[in-house]
């Protein structure tokens, strides 16, 4: 599909690759990478197709390239079946980190299915080697925020709807905390074309961040959609794992990068997982084995990920 080409493209430029059945509908590729360079670039993928898919494509190269990289990603920032930008800036963002390495997230313009028109600006400095990380522990939940958006031709009150349809659901299940989901409308010269929808994030108090999110479309009630996020969130809460289930499988890349054992404590794997697992496994040298969490509590279904990772280091630093 198109992100998937856009995102072949773009790691084809950071590194003077070569690239043959580059094209929609491509069933095989041959790709073959050069030197990562860095430098500025563009992808676009000219329809709503996701700018996180592309990001997560192109971050394990730009940080073992051999200057900062700047990446100008066009296309849909809150998508189906990709995490929505503000789940990439408020719960990717901080955990992936945790691997000793930090970029810079700029969105100068949210896009919606179907036209896209999105852009985000990423800045980036290479790495000699990434840190392993060890997020076993999930500890108490401290806060529950989010926000709830709508922009173009949308009214603001479909924003406070899906608002308060998730406090209301959230409150059901945990009565001891305040829940701040702010009902936001986009401003009209940082947003194309007509969206809505809503992320909330849960903090927990060892810096654990999980979230449930839900977009709005067409004939789909907005309380439905509030509650849809709320129910994503709480399922996440009640394995009692330190990530959830849309993070699980963006960490694996890096944890088979990175020098030494990493630990990660998940609910159920989901396939998204078990791929990145199996093909991080086939292209590195990474070790990863699963466990169930053995755990006092037989009401969680928690599991550990632990990986051994590959430990490479940037031949251009």
């Amino acid at each position: 599909r198109p992100q998937h080409l856009s995102g072949l493209e773009i790691i084809r430029d950071l590194c003077e690759g070569k690239l043959e059945g580059g094209e929609i509908g491509s069933t095989e590729i041959i790709f073959t990478p050069g030197k990562i360079k860095g430098g500025t670039h563009i992808a676009d993928t000219k329809t709503a197709g996701s700018v996180c898919l592309l990001m997560q494509v192109a971050m394990p190269c730009v940080l073992f390239a051999a200057s900062p990289s700047e990446l100008h990603l066009k296309g849909g920032t809150n998508a189906e079946m990709a995490p929505q930008i503000d789940y990439t800036v408020m719960v990717f963002k901080p955990i992936v980190e945790k691997f000793n390495f930090t970029f810079n997230c700029d969105i100068k313009k949210r896009g919606y299915y179907p036209q896209g028109g999105g852009e985000v600006v990423v800045h980036m400095s290479p790495v000699k080697e990434l840190s392993p990380i060890n997020l076993t522990e999930r500890g108490t939940v401290t806060k529950i925020y989010g926000r709830a958006f709508v922009a173009g031709a949308l009214p603001i009150k479909l924003a406070k709807d899906m608002s308060s349809a998730a406090v209301r659901c959230i409150r059901k299940e945990i009565r001891d905390l305040y829940v701040n989901i702010q009902p936001v409308r986009e401003p009209d010269d940082q947003a194309f074309g007509t969206g809505s929808g809503i992320i909330i994030v849960a903090e927990t108090s060892t810096g654990c961040l999980l979230a449930g999110s839900s977009l709005g479309k067409r004939g789909k009630n907005s309380d439905k959609v509030g509650i849809e996020a709320a129910e994503i969130l709480l399922r996440n809460l009640k394995h009692g794992g330190t990530v959830d289930d849309s993070l699980q499988d963006q960490l694996i890349i890096f944890m088979a990068l990175a020098k030494g054992v990493s630990r990660v404590k998940s609910g159920p794997i989901t396939l998204h997982t078990q791929t990145a697992i199996h093909f991080a496994e086939q292209l590195t040298k990474a070790k990863f084995t699963v466990t169930k969490s053995e755990e006092e509590d037989p009401s969680k279904d928690a599991y550990i990920i632990e990986c051994q990772g590959m430990g490479m280091t940037n031949p251009n630093l």
